[in-house]
C-alpha cells in the first residue's frame, strides 16, 4: 500500500509543469545550499565547544577553588 513508481512520476510531471525546470533548479541549489551552511555551523559549533573543554581544563599545579582557606 505505498506509492507505486507511476504515481511518482506523475506528481513529478505536474510539479514540473506547475514550477518550471528553472525555477526548480533555483530552489534545489537553495536547499542544498542551506544545508551546507547549516552542516558547517553544526560543525564549527562542536568544534569550539571542544576547544572549550580543552581550555577550561584545570591544571594540576593550580589549588583546587574547593578546598578551605587558612
Amino acid at each position: 500500500m505505498g506509492i507505486s513508481p507511476w504515481q511518482l512520476i506523475i506528481v513529478l510531471v505536474i510539479v514540473v509543469l506547475i514550477f518550471g525546470t528553472k525555477k526548480l533548479r533555483n530552489m534545489g541549489g537553495d536547499i542544498g545550499g542551506a544545508v551546507k551552511n547549516f552542516k558547517k555551523s553544526m560543525k564549527d559549533e562542536g568544534d569550539s565547544k571542544q576547544s572549550d573543554t580543552d581550555e577550561t581544563t584545570p591544571d594540576e599545579t593550580t589549588p583546587d577553588e574547593t578546598t578551605p582557606k587558612e
